[in-house]
């Protein structure tokens, strides 16, 4: 069989590369920036040592016990608790919601039954079946602690009114009726000590793997591979056929100091009239090690344009009729496998990234010992 081509070197297309290298084939890996991991890209900051995040925070958590064997094969993954803090309102919060965040929210001292029954006098029961984020959101927590702490970010995050987006939106913050402020409620988390780009790399340092960077994709490359796993943008695969798909991008502006800025990794700002999201300080990622100065970025996210990077697909309440003309689209391509954030526009942690590749190597090989 002619090799296969991969495009995109991160967590998807390497996962697939490594897997189905593997397995035997042989696999070009491409990709138009001049370095792997896509944006879990880390590096090494020169002036203060500290591991970036260079394209925000990432956390790897996962209860799938096939995919962390997996990627702690190509790196040790320190141990690393995940802990979000929110302004809102002049005030600071634990994330998720907790028993915590409920009681400072209402100046009160409940219990965890008499916090669960208080939200529940404050849901709007006139909504039975939430069809959006807003409504999700009234329904479960009422108009104050919607207001407080989802409305402003979410609207800056996603530059659309909540109505406009997805109910299941919110089912990525659950609220907590205990102490527990751990953002993350999986079995596994960490994060790679020497950063998610050494990872990648000695995942794709196979036999069988050429890696070919600063190389962007063409059409008329296809003639010479037996098949193609593409994770760049569904939209950008067709040439934009339809229009552009809707993603939002990130901006980012450095923040230089000394000793502790924030006092945590990860600081939200729920209010609408601040006009950014959040601010990451990367040396809480590594907390083995002792640095004298700090690097923080504050994140303010935009509408995606022609040329910039794209970091989250925007999922809309209702139907989506220009996806669905890009994924019908996909659906006639032969010998393409459409795979990712990106290539399946989808929000994906690197976890389910990592599954859903693993996935679509192992029905490969089974499809290549049937034919």
């Amino acid at each position: 069989m002619k090799d296969l081509l991969v495009v995109g070197a991160g967590l998807t297309g390497s996962t697939l590369a490594r897997c189905l290298a593997e397995a035997g084939f042989r696999i070009n890996v491409m990709d138009e920036r001049d370095h792997v991991a896509g944006n879990c890209h880390t590096r090494l900051d020169p002036d203060t040592g500290i591991m970036l995040h260079v394209h925000g925070a990432h956390i790897f958590h996962t209860d799938n016990e096939r995919v962390w064997s997996f990627v702690n094969r190509f790196g040790e993954f320190a141990p690393y608790l995940h802990k979000v803090k929110t302004v809102s309102q002049g005030r600071v919060y634990s994330l998720p919601l907790n028993l915590l965040s409920i009681n400072q929210f209402f100046g009160l001292a409940l219990r965890p039954l008499e916090a669960a029954a208080h939200l529940r006098g404050l849901a709007d029961k006139s909504i039975k079946e939430p069809g959006n984020f807003e409504e999700q959101a009234l329904a479960d927590l009422g108009e104050s602690l919607y207001r407080a702490f989802f409305y402003g970010y979410t609207k800056k995050q996603w530059g659309r009114e909540p109505r406009e987006l997805p109910a299941g939106f919110l089912k990525r913050l659950p609220v907590r009726f205990n102490y527990d402020d751990g953002y993350f409620n999986s079995r596994r988390q960490g994060v790679p000590r020497l950063g998610y780009t050494a990872l990648v790399e000695k995942m794709l340092g196979h036999p069988n793997i050429k890696l070919s960077l600063g190389t962007a994709y063409d059409d008329s490359m296809r003639s010479g591979y037996g098949h193609i796993f593409y994770t760049g943008p569904l939209d950008r695969y067709f040439d934009y056929a339809h229009g552009r798909l809707p993603y939002r991008t990130l901006d980012f502006e450095r923040i230089d100091g000394e000793g502790d800025y924030q006092g945590c990794a990860v600081m939200n700002f729920a209010d609408a009239e601040i006009p950014y999201t959040r601010i990451i300080e990367h040396k809480h990622f590594s907390l083995w090690e002792n640095f004298g100065g700090t690097v923080c970025f504050l994140e303010k996210p935009r509408e995606c344009l022609a040329g910039d990077i794209p970091y989250y697909p925007i999922g809309f309440a209702g139907d989506n009729a220009l996806l669905t003309r890009y994924q019908s689209l996909a659906a006639l391509e032969k010998n393409v496998t459409f795979a990712g954030r990106l290539g399946g526009f989808k929000y994906l942690d690197m976890d389910a990234a990592v599954a859903e590749a693993m996935r679509a190597a192992d029905n490969f090989r089974e499809l290549m010992s049937l034919a």
